[in-house]
């Protein structure tokens, strides 16, 4: 079902359908949710050309990047849909020394309702992401697509293939999402920038509704003295550049062990020098809002302002509404293009002396969303990746774990806080719930408050002999 936002009580009133269709949802059990979010699945795969063109038209990126797009967010759907009773059924816990005589189990409920607003960049992966795992985990969904691609989001609710409004889209502007956060709805999550979850998270305080944010990055990659420069140049080049630099967790900062730093920027000079965006046939598209120009404009002016070499392109690189890649070597650390979350097809490419120190300057950032480390040496990489404060790295490639949907995916700091995807995504639009079954009564009984002393005596006794003593470790004041 599709509701146009006229004002708070149109969002209210979804809200309020959604919040009857929940109860048949959450009903079905698993099995029969998978069975409808399988159908679901299989209408968006069956019209993938015909949403890749209604995305193409609303963000301006090729015709391949928007299929690319649906194709990995048809495969979280599929996941969702097959592993939310793995994941979420009652299961049985150990009770302890305490508790023998329970029986102790923890399972997971639907929350009821979930509000989604999604952004623009990826219309379709990242809002479906949250709806997959909301919907698997037994809610029903209002989502308030981006102003920019309502098409998108009509779309999505056109192909759910349920009797009841359990997927509905409202659209509308900032307005309309303000309006989903009071309207009663058991959760929220929302992608965009830090500065707009601010404003949502308020909305969502007034009720204390709970709410997942996603709120965009300035990732890093570090490439590594060992590294294979040539594959770090190719991954560094798609992950700035692609989806024209729109990438919530691409890469716009580059740190280089210096040894190695003028071959790889060579290499990625002669790359980024051959990149021409285009609609059709390009490797990337337009911008697609004029004010996400601007930010890119004032970046560049600001890096090259405070010394920095462009490599490749410069200020006159942003033609509107296209942006040639831009590549600035040099750059200061406190200036707004490594600071700042850009969004737009430029690289800053810094050299450091070693890891330790491209591990700090990767981890001198409000963000903390994805990274990136290029080296031979598997186990060095991984060591430098564990010591990143993100939610996401890849070792010798980038974004990698955006087509895995077992992984989750969230950030911290300005990046947000929440997970999507995977178990984790499952079990944020989830409650659990933990419940004790008594199989017989305990041996000494200590929660009456007629217990006796030598009941407590003999507690106390076997306490002491499972925590404090030698046999498990060095007794206190040893």
């Amino acid at each position: 079902m599709t509701a146009t936002l006229g004002e708070q009580g149109t969002v209210e009133a979804a809200v309020q359908r959604a919040r009857g269709a929940a109860a048949w949802w959450g009903g079905l059990g698993f099995h029969g949710r998978r069975e409808r979010l399988l159908a679901f699945k299989h209408a968006i795969a069956a019209g993938i050309d015909d949403l890749a063109a209604v995305i193409s038209a609303e963000t301006g990126k090729p015709s391949a990047d928007a299929v690319l797009e649906v194709m990995l967010a048809v495969e979280n759907l599929d996941w969702s849909a097959r592993n939310a009773q793995r994941v979420l059924r009652r299961r049985r816990v150990p009770s302890g020394l305490l508790a023998a005589n329970q029986a102790s189990t923890v399972e997971y409920h639907p929350l009821g309702v979930v509000g989604a607003i999604g952004p623009w960049n990826y219309p379709v992966y990242t809002p479906l992401g949250a709806i997959a795992s909301a919907l698997a985990a037994g809610n029903a969904v209002v989502f308030k697509p981006s102003e920019l691609t309502p098409r998108t989001g009509e779309w999505l609710a056109a192909a759910w293939p349920g009797p009841q409004p359990v997927l509905q889209v409202v659209t509308g502007d900032g307005s309309a999402g303000a309006a989903l956060c009071r309207a009663g709805a058991d959760k929220v999550t929302f992608t965009g920038s830090a500065a707009t979850g601010r404003k949502v998270m308020a909305a969502c305080a007034e009720t204390l509704t709970p709410i997942v944010i996603e709120g965009g990055g300035k990732d890093a990659m570090i490439v590594a003295a060992d590294a294979d420069l040539e594959a770090a140049c190719r991954a560094a080049a798609f992950g700035g550049f692609g989806n024209a630099g729109q990438t919530c967790a691409g890469v716009e900062r580059v740190y280089v062990v210096r040894q190695v730093y003028d071959d790889f920027l060579a290499r990625l000079t002669a790359l980024a020098e051959g990149v021409r965006p285009g609609e059709r046939d390009g490797p990337y598209g337009r911008m697609t809002t004029p004010a996400q120009v601007e930010i890119v404009r004032r970046h560049v002016s600001a890096a090259i302002e405070a010394g920095a070499r462009p490599v490749v392109g410069g200020v006159e690189s942003v033609q509107p509404p296209y942006v040639m890649p831009v590549v600035l070597a040099g750059v200061p650390e406190d200036n707004p293009a490594v600071t700042e979350e850009t969004f737009g097809p430029t690289l800053v490419v810094n050299a450091v002396a070693d890891l330790d120190e491209a591990i700090e300057r990767a981890n001198a950032t409000r963000y903390g969303l994805a990274a990136s480390v290029f080296s031979r040496d598997r186990r060095r990489a991984v060591a430098v990746a564990r010591r990143l404060r993100t939610g996401a790295v890849s070792v010798n490639s980038v974004l990698g774990f955006a087509a895995v949907p077992a992984l989750p995916f969230g950030g911290i700091g300005d990046s947000g806080f929440g997970r999507v995807h995977g178990a984790d995504g499952l079990r944020e639009f989830s409650r659990a719930q933990s419940m004790t079954r008594q199989r017989f009564a305990p041996p000494i009984d200590l929660m009456r408050l007629d217990r006796s002393a030598t009941a407590l005596a003999r507690a106390r006794a076997a306490f002491r002999f499972r925590h404090a003593g030698k046999r498990h470790g060095t007794a206190p004041g040893a």
